[in-house]
Order: C-alpha cells, then structure tokens, then sequence
C-alpha cells in the first residue's frame, strides 16, 4: 500500500503562528524535564547541537534576537539593521546551569514574550514592514515571525532526532523502519 501525502502549505497568519509559539515550552518541559544527562547532553558530532545546548540557544533567542529583530522592523527610525545573532552564545550562558534551570528560564521569558507579541495591535501593512539582516538583507516581519515558528518547530525535530540516536545501536534490525536514526 501507497501513502499518499500531500503537503498543504499555509500562509502566514500570526496567530497560528503564536498557537505554535506559545507550545513550544511546554512540548519542551514535557520531554526533557529531570532527564538525566544520558538523554540531555550527548550531540551529534562536532559544532552540533545537544538537546541541552538547544534549550539554551532558544533561550539566547528570546533574550536577543526575535523581539529585539520585530522592535527594530516596527520602529520608525532609520537604523533597521540587526545585530548579528551568535548562534553559539549559549555555550558559555548556558555554562553551570541544569536542564531544569534552562527550560524554566525559556518558559519564563517566552511567556513575557508572548505577552508583549499579543499585546501589539498590528496592521496587515506592518507585515510587510522591514528590517536589515546582515546576510540576507531587507525581511518583512512576516519572514521573521515565520522564521521563529519554524525554528522552534525545527529545533523540537533535532531534540528529538538526537534522543532517537542514543538508541541508534540498540534498535537492532528494526533500524530498517527508523529512518531518523540514518538519514540525517
């Protein structure tokens, strides 16, 4: 039998966005909470990310570049540049903390967040407003809004798949029907 999937693509609507967004703590609490470092810690090989190491760099997000980013498109000044975003500052601010400390911190900051977001009342023009990233150029916030739902939705995936592999070896010949364990 043939599974036939089609693949219904949606436009950018805020609010299915902000259904996503606001999931996003919970789905992380609920996999990773009082998990021991066996499950949290290993990655995928060098300059990877562990699930530990994901939950930080979501947590630098919130602090510098998602609503720093959406101030900037929305401002009426002529600066719209963004500062580059170090996709590996988590590293040294995540340093001494526990899995527990990190997803109480991305809880606590992505529902202030969430708040300041909702409270916004936006225009269908401001969508289309933009900001200057410094590799790709001129973004609507609609590219930004849509960037961060999907990165949190592909930062949930790499958790997952890096979990997956710390079986990787005990699967035995079911590794057939686990494609996340060899594709990727």
């Amino acid at each position: 039998m043939k599974l036939l999937n089609k693949i219904r693509i949606m436009k950018f609507d805020l609010q299915k966005s902000i259904l996503i967004l606001q999931r996003t703590p919970a789905v992380l609490e609920s996999l990773l909470r009082d998990l021991p470092d066996d499950w949290v810690m290993p990655n995928e090989g060098e300059n990877t990310f562990s699930p530990f190491d994901v939950v930080g760099h979501l947590l630098h997000g919130e602090k510098t570049d998602w609503m720093a980013r959406l101030r900037i498109i929305l401002s009426d000044g002529p600066d719209k540049a963004f500062t580059p975003y170090d996709r590996f500052a988590q590293l040294e601010e995540s340093r001494g903390k526990t899995i527990n400390q990190l997803l109480d911190e991305f809880k606590a900051l992505r529902a202030a967040n969430m708040e300041v977001l909702m409270s916004i009342s936006f225009q269908p023009a401001d969508f289309d407003r933009t900001g200057i990233h410094p590799k790709f150029g001129p973004v609507t916030l609609r590219h930004l809004l849509s960037t961060w739902t999907v990165h949190d939705l592909s930062h949930i995936a790499q958790i997952t798949r890096v979990m997956c592999k710390q079986y990787k070896e005990e699967v035995g010949p079911w590794i057939e029907f686990l494609p996340i364990l060899t594709r990727y």
